[in-house]
């Protein structure tokens, strides 16, 4: 149970930014441009975030801190990420099964909410 919750983290997206104030959900290229460049650092269950770097040309590296690598099977990996109508898409080479989920993002203040396609849900913090 706890890998799955735990891995349910590591994918989903869990960002905070750049706006104070309640920007609800983010769209399209506002979305892409949240996440160009920048690091999403998710919240986990077991109390240590994980960084995942979203690069600008659609790749993306995540790092898993030790308590975290026993769960996720390795300490990094690597994906690809994109934009699919008003949600962020990922898939990863061995986290989550290699597996391709997609995500719905909501800003408030400097929280970032995310509900990923499965109904799973997260919160996180984005910095450059």
């Amino acid at each position: 149970m706890i890998s799955r919750i735990v891995m349910a983290s590591v994918i989903g997206l869990s960002l905070t930014g750049m706006a104070m104030a309640d920007t609800g959900p983010l769209k399209g290229p506002a979305l892409k441009r949240t996440l160009s460049n920048k690091t999403l650092h998710l919240n986990t269950p077991l109390g240590v975030t994980m960084p995942i770097k979203f690069r600008r040309n659609g790749t993306m590296i995540g790092r898993a801190k030790p308590a975290l690598a026993r769960y996720t099977g390795s300490k990094r990996d690597k994906g690809v990420w994109w934009i699919k109508g008003n949600r962020v898409c990922q898939k990863w080479r061995r986290w989550l099964s290699g597996r391709s989920y997609c995500f719905s993002l909501h800003m408030r203040g400097r929280m970032v909410y995310w509900r990923r396609n499965d109904g799973r849900t997260g919160t996180g913090i984005i910095s450059q």
